[in-house]
C-alpha cells in the first residue's frame, strides 16, 4: 500500500504553550489509523491542522505526495480530505438531506465513471442511505429532532458525501450507547472493505485498536507509543493507561 497521509516533525504552538513536539504520522491508503489519548494530549490541534484550521510552526504534511501544509481549508477538502468532527456540528434547522447535500458540496462530475454531478450526488446519496437505512426513513425531518446516534450516524455520512479519499472521524463514538458505538464502528469496517482510508481519533481505546490496522498514542503533544493495533492491544503499558486493566 501506498501512503496516503504523512506528517513530519509536525510542531504546533498556541502561544508559548506547544500543543504539538514533532510529530510523525503517516496513514497507508486503504488502512485504518487510530489516534488514541486523553484529553488534551493533542488529538483536537492535530486534527486542525491536517484540515488546515490553524497554522504549524514547524514540520510538513502530504497527502497524495502533495504538500498541504499551508493550503487553507477549503482547498484541503476540494483535495480529498472530510471529517466528521467531534460534536457532530449537524445543521439542526436543515432537513437530514438538505445536511447531507451540505456535505457533498466540494463534489464535481465523475469523468472516471462518466456521471454528471447531479449523478455523482445521487450515487453518493444512495450510498450513505445503505448504509444507515434510518437517515433515508427520516430524510425529511429537522435534524435537530433525532436522537444522539442519529445525528452521529447523520455527521459520519454528511461527510462521506464529498467522496473523501481520507475520511476523518473525531470521537465518533463520544456520548452514545454501547449498541449504537457497536453499530457504528461495524459500519467503519465496511467504509474500510469499500476502500475508503480512515483516520479515527478515539477515546474508546479497546474498541478502535480492534477495527484500525495500526495505532499512535498521543500524550502531552508527543507520540510516545506506536504500532500495529493487534500488537498494541497486549501491550501492558497502553493496557494500565487506557483499556483499564
Amino acid at each position: 500500500m501506498s501512503k496516503l497521509l504523512s506528517i513530519k516533525n509536525l510542531s504546533v504552538s498556541y502561544g508559548v504553550i506547544q500543543a504539538l513536539k514533532s510529530v510523525n504520522i503517516e496513514v497507508e491508503e486503504g488502512s485504518i489509523v487510530a489516534i488514541l489519548g486523553s484529553n488534551g494530549g493533542g488529538k483536537t490541534t492535530l486534527l486542525k491542522k491536517i484540515s488546515g484550521l490553524i497554522e504549524a510552526q514547524e514540520g510538513s504534511i502530504l497527502f497524495n505526495d502533495e504538500d498541504i501544509t499551508t493550503l487553507p481549508a477549503e482547498k484541503i477538502t476540494q483535495k480529498g480530505i472530510a471529517m466528521s468532527p467531534e460534536g457532530r456540528q449537524i445543521f439542526g434547522n436543515l432537513s437530514v438531506e438538505e445536511n447531507l447535500k451540505v456535505g457533498a458540496f466540494t463534489i464535481k462530475k465523475d469523468t472516471v465513471n462518466k456521471l454528471s454531478r447531479k449523478q455523482t450526488l445521487e450515487k453518493n446519496l444512495r450510498r450513505v442511505y445503505n448504509y444507515f437505512p434510518v437517515l433515508e426513513e427520516r430524510k425529511s425531518q429537522i435534524s435537530k429532532t433525532l436522537s444522539g446516534g442519529e445525528q452521529q450516524m447523520l455527521a459520519i455520512a454528511r461527510a462521506l458525501m464529498a467522496s473523501p479519499k481520507l475520511l476523518i472521524l473525531d470521537e465518533p463514538s463520544l456520548g452514545l450507547a454501547p449498541l449504537i458505538v457497536r453499530d457504528i464502528f461495524s459500519i467503519i469496517k465496511e467504509f474500510k472493505k469499500e476502500g475508503t482510508t480512515i483516520l479515527l481519533v478515539e477515546q474508546n481505546a479497546l474498541q478502535t485498536l480492534k477495527i484500525s490496522d495500526y495505532a499512535y498514542v498521543i500524550q502531552v503533544g508527543e507520540v510516545i507509543m506506536e504500532g500495529k493495533s493487534q500488537d498494541l492491544i497486549s501491550n501492558p503499558k497502553l493496557v494500565a493507561a487506557y483499556l483499564g486493566k
